[in-house]
C-alpha cells in the first residue's frame, strides 16, 4: 500500500509552483516592463511593415542574449537547462503581455523540440544555437493546396541528386514565411510507397535559389499567411531531418508540440481581462458591469480561460516528465479554438457599435483588437489540424475507441 501511495504521489500534478519558479515569473515580468514601450499592446505578430519586423527581431535577440528564448533547452544549444514548466511560464508571460513572438512558435515551440528528438548531433550543433539566440526564425512547410487535413496526400517532391535533394512543389498557409530564415519542410521522396511512408522532412534555407514567397492577406486584411513555390530548389542531404521516408513520424512529433502551445489560451485570457476592465468603466449609456448578464458572461469566460490554462499546464507537466503528450495536446487545441470564438463573439457584442470598428478607427475601443480577434477566430478550429481531426485523436488515442 505504501508503494502504491508513493507511486500515486509521483503521478499527481502539483498545482503550486515552487518559490524559485515564481521568482522566475517575476523576473520575466520585470524584463517585459523594462523592454516593452509604455502601454504596449502588441501588433498580433502580423509583420506588415519593416518597423514591426525590426522591433520583433531586436526584442527576440534580447531574449536570446539572456538565454531566455529557449530556456528549457540544454546549455550547449543556447538554453539554460530549465524545465518544460519554466519554458511554459515564459511563453505564457510573453503571450499575455503581447510581446513580439519573433516566430517563437515555429522556431522554439515546434522546429527546435522536433530537432532535439529527431536531429543528428551535427544538425543540433549547427542549428539550435542560432534558434535559441533569436538569430534565425523558422516557418513550417506542411499544408498544400490539395492536402490540409489529409496531410499525407502532399505532392511536393524531393528527388535525391548526389549529395543534394532537388525540391519542386508548392506550400500554402505558411505563417510568417515572408520573414522566416529557414523552413521545416515535408516533401515526398518515394511516390511508390504508401502515402504515409514516402515522406521526408528537411531544413530549408528560405534564401535558396528557386524559392518564391507570395503573401496571402487574411480575413482581417493582415499579412501572416503565405504561399511558397519551389522550383528546382537544391537542399544539401545533410539537412534531411529524421532519415529518408521517415518524415511522417517527424511530422507527428511536430504537431504534438504545435498543439500544446499556451500562447492562444494566454491571449484569450488577456482579452477576457481587458473586457472586464472595459466593462467596469463608464461609457455612453452607462457602465456595462452593472448589468447582471454582462457580469455572468464575463465570469463564464474567465472560468473557461482558467480551464484552458490548466489543460495547457498539464501538457507542459507531461513534457517535463519526458513524455510526448498526444491526445492531451489535442484536448487543448479543441478547447483553445472554441474559447477563441466565444471570447471574440462576446467581446464584439459587449462593445456594441464600437465592436465593429477596425484598428486605427478614431472611436475604436481596446484598439480595435476585439474585431480583429472576431475575424481571425473562425480559423481556430481549422489551423494546425481541424477540431474534427483532434476529436478523432482524442477518441482513438485517449479513450481507446475504434477507428470509425
Amino acid at each position: 500500500m505504501q508503494e502504491r501511495a508513493a507511486h500515486a504521489q509521483e503521478e499527481t500534478m502539483e498545482f503550486r509552483l515552487p518559490p524559485e519558479t515564481e521568482a522566475w515569473r517575476q523576473e520575466l515580468r520585470a524584463f517585459l516592463k523594462a523592454e516593452l514601450p509604455p502601454e504596449f499592446e502588441g501588433d498580433d505578430d502580423f509583420f506588415d511593415n519593416e518597423e514591426q519586423i525590426a522591433f520583433a527581431r531586436e526584442f527576440t535577440k534580447k531574449l536570446g542574449a539572456r538565454r531566455w528564448f529557449a530556456p528549457a533547452w540544454p546549455e550547449k544549444y543556447g538554453g539554460m537547462g530549465k524545465t518544460a514548466i519554466e519554458q511554459f511560464i515564459l511563453n505564457e508571460e510573453l503571450a499575455y503581455h503581447r510581446a513580439p513572438s519573433g516566430g517563437r512558435l515555429f522556431t522554439i515551440g515546434i522546429t527546435g523540440p522536433t530537432m532535439l528528438v529527431h536531429g543528428t548531433e551535427e544538425q543540433k550543433a549547427r542549428y539550435l544555437p542560432k534558434m535559441a539566440s533569436g538569430e534565425e526564425w523558422y516557418c513550417q512547410g506542411f499544408s498544400e493546396p490539395g492536402s490540409g487535413s489529409d496531410l499525407a496526400s502532399m505532392q511536393t517532391r524531393a528527388v535525391r541528386d548526389g549529395d543534394e535533394y532537388v525540391i519542386n512543389g508548392q506550400k500554402i498557409w505558411t505563417s510568417n514565411g515572408h520573414v522566416a530564415d529557414r523552413m521545416l519542410l515535408l516533401a515526398r521522396t518515394d511516390p511508390d510507397q504508401p502515402k504515409h511512408k514516402g515522406i521526408s522532412a528537411f531544413i530549408v534555407d528560405m534564401k535558396s535559389p528557386g524559392i518564391t514567397v507570395q503573401g496571402i492577406d487574411n480575413i482581417a486584411y493582415r499579412h501572416d499567411f503565405n504561399q511558397v513555390f519551389f522550383e528546382d530548389v537544391r537542399v544539401p542531404a545533410r539537412d534531411l531531418l529524421g532519415g529518408e521516408n521517415n518524415g511522417w513520424y517527424v511530422a507527428t512529433t511536430t504537431l504534438d508540440f504545435e498543439r500544446s502551445n499556451i500562447a492562444a489560451i494566454s491571449g484569450a485570457r488577456r482579452t477576457v481581462h481587458d473586457l472586464i476592465r472595459w466593462a467596469k468603466e463608464r461609457h455612453p449609456g452607462g457602465r456595462p458591469w452593472d448589468k447582471p448578464e454582462v457580469r455572468l458572461k464575463l465570469a463564464d469566460l474567465a472560468i473557461k480561460a482558467e480551464v484552458g490554462r490548466l489543460v495547457a499546464f498539464r501538457t507542459a507537466w507531461l513534457q517535463a516528465k519526458g513524455e510526448v503528450p498526444n491526445y492531451e495536446a489535442s484536448i487543448g487545441k479543441v478547447w483553445m479554438a472554441m474559447l477563441g470564438i466565444e471570447v471574440a463573439n462576446a467581446g464584439v457584442n459587449l462593445l456594441g457599435p464600437y465592436g465593429a470598428l477596425q484598428p486605427g478607427s478614431k472611436w475604436a475601443q481596446l484598439r480595435g483588437r476585439v474585431l480583429t480577434s472576431y475575424l481571425l477566430s473562425v480559423s481556430g478550429p481549422i489551423g494546425g489540424g481541424t477540431s474534427e481531426i483532434q476529436k478523432n485523436i482524442i477518441a482513438q488515442r485517449g479513450l481507446g475507441l475504434p477507428r470509425g
